[in-house]
């Protein structure tokens, strides 16, 4: 890695620890976007993380919840969970797949664990719409996991590509995610101990890296497991794993700097957009 990349790599700004937390009808997580020391990153609004094998902890699921104004993110590594919709829509999440919904001017769902025992292990992420887009129609993108792909890197790096655009040797890598006006960059990268990895960035994009697994350092700085770093500007990201292997998710989206008004599971630009919300969903306009 030359001089001037290292340079112009985007440095560590916010380094914390994801706080415990329950959703739904009490499924345990780990939030690490949307809590008090982290209330959002924009464009992002929510990480969480849901790993557990005790059944108890996440067999009740998350049963009919709406939601205005923004997309949810599910990205599973274990387990399955059942997703339906009160527009007829339904699907599996299971190891390895993703699912991008887009709520835009409204939708109830649930996603409800079809196992009674097991690892369950993914996240999920919320991405604001700007304003322009969030009475937009609902719609899902449904990725299973044969459809994402890997790309094994010189510096060690295996890189699953679920959005946006990895660049490589033998060419550009595209996510099968499409559409996004955010134009997000969502990547799942394994280190090998002593691994190294560069990503560009573009300037107009926020970017946090979320380490699952071992050890990272970004720019040097130790970032450890259930840490998330927020990265401050800069051209690219230089990431390297230390002694032992490390598994971490890179995301990155478009700003939108506008003003952000929630409610639950609305997310609008005005009080007003919310009490709308909330009278909408309440007659039954969703």
């Amino acid at each position: 890695m030359s001089d001037r990349a290292t340079a112009n790599s985007r440095q560590v700004q916010t380094l914390l620890r994801g706080r415990p937390a329950s959703d739904g009808a009490g499924v345990k997580l780990t939030r690490v976007i949307g809590t008090p020391e982290l209330s959002e990153l924009d464009p992002f609004l929510l990480l969480d993380e849901f790993r557990s094998d005790d059944a108890d902890d996440y067999i009740a699921g998350f049963p009919d919840h709406p939601h205005r104004g923004f997309e949810t993110v599910t990205y599973m590594l274990a387990g399955r969970m059942r997703h339906a919709d009160n527009q007829g829509n339904s699907g599996l999440l299971r190891a390895g797949s993703a699912q991008w919904m887009t709520a835009g001017r409204g939708i109830v769902h649930s996603e409800m664990p079809e196992q009674e025992d097991g690892l369950m292990w993914g996240f999920q992420l919320w991405i604001n719409l700007p304003a322009s887009d969030k009475m937009t129609a609902p719609r899902y993108q449904d990725i299973e996991p044969e459809a994402i792909p890997v790309a094994e890197l010189p510096g060690g790096a295996r890189v699953k590509v679920i959005a946006g655009q990895l660049e490589t040797a033998a060419g550009p890598v595209e996510g099968p995610v499409s559409g996004i006006v955010t134009e997000p960059l969502y990547l799942d990268v394994a280190l090998p101990p002593g691994g190294r990895f560069r990503q560009p960035l573009a300037s107009t994009h926020a970017a946090f890296v979320y380490v699952f697994e071992g050890t990272a350092e970004i720019s040097a700085q130790p970032v450890a497991r259930g840490e998330i770093a927020a990265l401050g500007p800069g051209e690219d990201v230089e990431i390297a794993a230390g002694d032992l292997p490390a598994r971490l998710l890179l995301i990155a989206g478009k700003r939108l700097g506008e003003p952000i008004a929630r409610h639950g599971p609305f997310v609008m630009n005005s009080q007003a957009e919310i009490m709308q919300a909330i009278q909408d969903y309440q007659a039954g306009r969703f």
